[in-house]
């Protein structure tokens, strides 16, 4: 039996430790810096995870980021963007940035379409945010859930495995382990 590996892609989030970790409950894992990672890097690895990232897309110049990360449109393997990973996996797949309240703290996030990532969750949970910008919903997908403070915190690709989260899991206790396992199960 082949054990699973997780590629977590570190886009210099200092709560990429957190990910790491839990990861590690629930299989192996390794940690490739963003600007490295292409199509081939992912052929060994059952799923992928893009961090955040200490920018802000509203402000930074992110044509190389853009061109960077073509390989997310071609990957076959499931795929889970958390803060920054989401907002670039919108960005690829032509969503808007938007620049919106600061939020820093845990937010009511509400489900209201089944999707595998949230399974085993209540439709209404809070999960810890740390940003200041949104995406809008990109082409080829759906908005899964949203929150006061903003319009797309989970959303799902129409028919590949992937996903993108606006908040935290990996620092929002048993709630974002419940989502990061399901993940996992889906690699």
């Amino acid at each position: 039996m082949m054990s699973k590996v997780i590629l977590i892609v570190d886009c210099g989030s200092s709560k990429t430790t957190a990910i790491e970790s839990m990861v590690d409950e629930y299989c192996a894992y390794e940690t490739l810096p963003f600007f490295t990672v292409t199509s081939s890097t992912l052929d060994r690895f059952a799923g992928v995870i893009i961090s955040g990232a200490p920018i802000l897309i509203t402000e930074e110049n992110m044509v190389p980021f853009i061109q960077q990360a073509q390989w997310i449109k071609t990957m076959e393997i499931p795929l889970l963007g958390i803060c920054f990973g989401h907002q670039l996996i919108g960005l690829i797949y032509d969503a808007f940035p938007d620049r919106i309240k600061d939020c820093r703290s845990w937010n009511e996030v509400e489900s209201f379409i089944d999707c595998p990532i949230l399974h085993r969750l209540p439709s209404i949970f809070e999960m810890q945010e740390d940003h200041c910008e949104c995406i809008s919903i990109p082409s080829e997908f759906n908005l899964v859930a949203n929150s006061d403070e903003c319009v797309n915190e989970v959303m799902q690709h129409q028919s590949k495995p992937i996903f993108g989260v606006q908040f935290h899991p990996e620092i929002s206790g048993n709630y974002g382990h419940i989502l990061v396992e399901n993940f996992i199960n889906l690699c």
